[in-house]
């Protein structure tokens, strides 16, 4: 298949290129390429490239700045996809969409699945529900639902972490923000198994269990064999962030299991592996 990934240098989109470029045609897409907010440079970019399934995982992730700037945001998220799905509809191909939990209000529980209410608390969950909304209307579509992530290509969470504790400073984190995580690699995997299988839908996808990010950024620090001591929590509330975070976003991957496939393995383990193959501290 010739399966195009938009934002193919973000995080997410590096490890979507390695994993898909190893059996299929993968066409890279960047922002130099096309401006996905151009509904005429997208339109003129993408017709040529006669591509079985596009995978859109380019987006503006950051909460604050979405918040700051609701206007961009709801163009780089919203407007973007509205476009990458006019086309789909025109030209045939698949489209996947990578959305993310904040879609949920973090009031739940217990973990969340697909089919639970949305109620988005910031400007980027709204804009993240609001591009679903435009996927979903599609007859050939994937919805993939991501916590936080970590993998290689691009500055991450753990990244960020262990580069402060390595140069013995603190690194601060929310202590009370509990939910899923996942390593790009193991969710690009799964991502083109369910392509391959043209099982279609609306998936969520993490390694399996459930952290804070306190947890995850001190197992980091340990495995990296640093001071995990200088890893720092506090509450979301005392962060003072201008983007809301919800406070527990778990995820269950009900889909995934009730279409037949197996989950990715425990966070725990891909993080040990993340660490060993791409840190270099």
């Amino acid at each position: 298949m010739k399966i195009g990934i938009t934002g193919a240098y973000g995080l997410f989109g590096s490890g979507l290129t390695l994993v898909v470029g190893r059996g299929h045609e993968a066409v890279a897409l960047t922002r130099a390429q096309a401006d996905l907010t151009d509904a005429q440079q997208v339109a003129r970019v993408f017709r040529p490239m006669k591509l079985d399934v596009l995978i859109h995982a380019a987006a503006n992730p950051d909460p604050d700045d979405c918040e700051l700037h609701p206007d961009a945001a709801f163009r780089a998220n919203v407007g973007a996809t509205a476009n990458l799905a006019r086309l789909s509809h025109e030209l045939g191909f698949a489209l996947a969409l990578i959305s993310t939990d904040a879609v949920f209000d973090g009031t739940k529980t217990t973990p969340y699945v697909e089919t639970d209410e949305t109620n988005p608390i910031s400007v980027y969950g709204r804009t993240k529900l609001a591009a679903e909304h435009e996927v979903v209307k599609l007859p050939r579509h994937w919805i993939f639902r991501v916590s936080v992530l970590f993998g290689p290509g691009k500055l991450n969470f753990i990244d960020k972490g262990l580069r402060k504790v390595a140069n013995g400073e603190e690194y601060v984190v929310a202590s009370d923000q509990v939910g899923s995580s996942a390593y790009t690699l193991d969710a690009a995997e799964k991502i083109l198994e369910l392509i391959e299988a043209q099982r279609f839908g609306m998936y969520h996808l993490s390694n399996v269990g459930r952290c804070s990010r306190l947890e995850l950024a001190r197992a980091a620090a340990e495995i990296a064999g640093l001071d995990s001591s200088r890893v720092i929590g506090k509450p979301l509330a005392e962060m003072k962030r201008p983007g809301p975070r919800p406070e527990y976003t778990e995820m269950e991957m009900r889909a995934l299991k009730e279409a037949g496939f197996t989950t990715p393995r425990a966070w725990q383990d891909a993080l040990a592996e993340y660490l060993s193959k791409f840190w270099k501290g």
